[in-house]
Order: structure tokens, then sequence, then C-alpha cells
């Protein structure tokens, strides 16, 4: 079984002790992951923004881990306000409605107060390619 850790520059990481993501073998396990520019420490007020940036970080995770979001299986959405959720469908779709991960949404409270939505992946490299 072979391990690496991937970081994506966030302070958070190294404040609180974990990787952007995890590899072992042919699955990736993207923690949960907010919409901080991480260039620039920016986080947008509007939520469907937060969410594009959110996936714009697991997307650059998940590349780096030599996978794609078409390798995505399982997506777990956390919202502090679950009113909000509908706002970010289309946002979602744009990324997920090809693909079609088993997915969970949550109501809880996150981090920071400007955080709107943490999303959470896992993903099996080749789980995108087709069967034949």
């Amino acid at each position: 079984m072979h391990r690496t850790n991937i970081t994506s520059g966030s302070s958070f990481e190294s404040q609180i002790g974990y990787s952007r993501a995890v590899v072992v073998d042919d699955w990736i396990l993207v923690s949960g992951t907010t919409g901080y520019d991480y260039s620039t420490g920016a986080i947008s007020s509007s939520i469907a923004e937060q969410a594009e940036q959110t996936l714009q970080n697991i997307s650059q995770a998940l590349a780096e881990a030599g996978a794609s979001m078409a390798d995505v299986v399982r997506v777990q959405y956390v919202l502090p306000n679950k009113a909000d959720f509908p706002a970010t469908w289309p946002v979602l779709k744009k990324w997920f409605g090809e693909v079609g991960p088993a997915a969970m949404m949550i109501e809880a409270g996150l981090m920071k107060g400007e955080m709107k939505i943490e999303i959470e992946v896992t993903a099996r490299k080749g789980a995108g390619r087709q069967q034949e």
C-alpha cells in the first residue's frame, strides 16, 4: 500500500494538521474544502461563487493526485444554512451532472462565519473511464 499526502497551501492545513487530500493506491480522499482562493486568501460572500471556488480547489487536488472530477464516487456537502443549498445546484450540476456521484447534504456550523459551504469528496483513479 502506498500513501501520498497532498497540500494546497491553505493555512488551515498547517494550523490544524491535515492534508488537502490523501492518496492510498487508487483512492483519493479529499478533506472538507471551502471556497477560499488559496492564492489570495479571499472568499466570496456569494454561496454560488464559494461552491465554484471550492470545486476548483478540489479539482486541483485531484489533478495533483492523478485523477479528475470524473473519478469522484462520493460527495458530501455541509452548509450552515440548508436554505442556501438550491443556490448551489447549477454549480454542482456543472461539475457533477455527468459524473453522478453518491451524495449527501448536511446542515451544520462551519469553522468561520464567512464559510457558506464545505465539500468533501472521495474519488478512485479510473472510476470515470467508460467500462468496456
